[in-house]
């Protein structure tokens, strides 16, 4: 979605290295760790005293997002979102990005400038640098890939391996409003392909198509731990489905994982709209992803760290591997957990 009123500058009015100039020139580091950011061959920085973390994704236009309906500011906002949120998930501080975008022609340069106002918005509201990248050209849409740098001392770094049975299981937040802000925007653009003059309503969704637009990574968390005095036994952020997310737990940690639907946490909203939608709540929250909350387990003796934060639902716990992994309904049913949230490498 680009304002197609304004200037349009073609790209190749300042080729590869004049745009990154023109997109880049401006930043400077905010970062002690920084020593050189964008402007060499390479970044230099420097993390005395703490391991490096680093992680990488890439979001592909029609393939993770569609333009129809997506902010181009909101966009470049959402793709430092996604890998921060794989820094903070590790207990972890976000400190560096480098992005790199592959372009074609159909893109003024007015365009990647709101494409990088949500970039920079974002490496301003969580405290990061952008430190580096490249562009190249595309012939099958957007492509933008994020590469994230943090740091953590050894002894704070949580994985995805520790969890032990009787450790509780925690969710950071609310589930479900990413994927019910996408159903939302996926109706209304197809009511607007119809009609073109029928601009759609969107203010009785706001805080779902947000969710979805412009989510926000929980970099709130690691700090908490710290000030809790607390150090989970594992952590994942839940980016394709509380259901996959577990799974992910339960195979690394060679365990197994109750969940109860009561303890569930879902905002108000998104039970609305799950009824608008003739959907089921609990079926959502488990398989929607894109949430970027945190999932995590954790000793029982640290319960009294977190009993009553506002921050932290309890939804089950840490069962041994031969029990499986279940979710228990609100009857008391067990029902086996599948993962059925995104798989980016599915069959069509």
């Amino acid at each position: 979605m680009f304002d197609n009123k304004g200037p349009h500058t073609p790209l190749s009015d300042l080729g590869e290295f004049g745009l990154i100039q023109h997109l880049t020139g401006h930043l400077s580091p905010r970062r002690p760790s920084t020593i050189k950011g964008i402007g060499d061959d390479a970044a230099i920085l420097d993390f005395t005293g703490y391991h490096t973390l680093i992680s990488t994704d890439i979001l592909m236009e029609g393939v993770h997002f569609d333009l129809a309906y997506t902010p181009l500011k909101h966009l470049g906002y959402k793709a430092v979102m996604v890998n921060l949120s794989d820094i903070y998930a590790m207990n972890g501080e976000a400190t560096q990005i480098t992005t790199s975008i592959a372009v074609s022609n159909r893109f003024p340069v007015e365009a990647l400038e709101e494409l990088y106002m949500g970039i920079e918005q974002a490496a301003q509201n969580y405290n990061v640098d952008l430190v580096g990248g490249d562009t190249s050209t595309s012939r099958t849409g957007l492509v933008i890939s994020i590469t994230v740098l943090g740091k953590a001392k050894p002894e704070q770094i949580v994985q995805r391996s520790g969890a032990q049975p009787n450790d509780l299981i925690v969710v950071t937040g609310d589930l479900g409003g990413a994927y019910m802000g996408l159903r939302v925007l996926e109706r209304e653009n197809e009511v607007f392909k119809v009609n073109p003059n029928l601009q759609p309503d969107l203010e009785p969704y706001s805080y779902i198509v947000e969710r979805q637009l412009k989510p926000e990574a929980r970099g709130d968390i690691p700090p908490l731990f710290n000030q809790l005095k607390l150090v989970p036994t594992a952590m994942i952020d839940i980016s394709d489905g509380l259901s996959s997310e577990l799974l992910h737990l339960s195979e690394n940690a060679q365990v197994g994982m109750s969940v109860y639907e009561e303890k569930l946490p879902l905002d108000p909203a998104v039970i609305s709209v799950c009824e608008e939608f003739n959907l089921d709540s609990t079926t959502v929250l488990l398989n929607g992803g894109e949430d970027y909350e945190l999932l995590f387990t954790l000793s029982q003796k640290d319960y009294p760290k977190i009993k009553g934060n506002p921050h932290f639902s309890i939804i089950g716990h840490v069962t041994a591997k031969e029990e499986g992994n279940h979710l228990i309904t609100r009857t008391g049913e067990k029902i086996e957990l599948i993962a059925r949230g995104w798989n980016g490498l599915k069959k069509e």
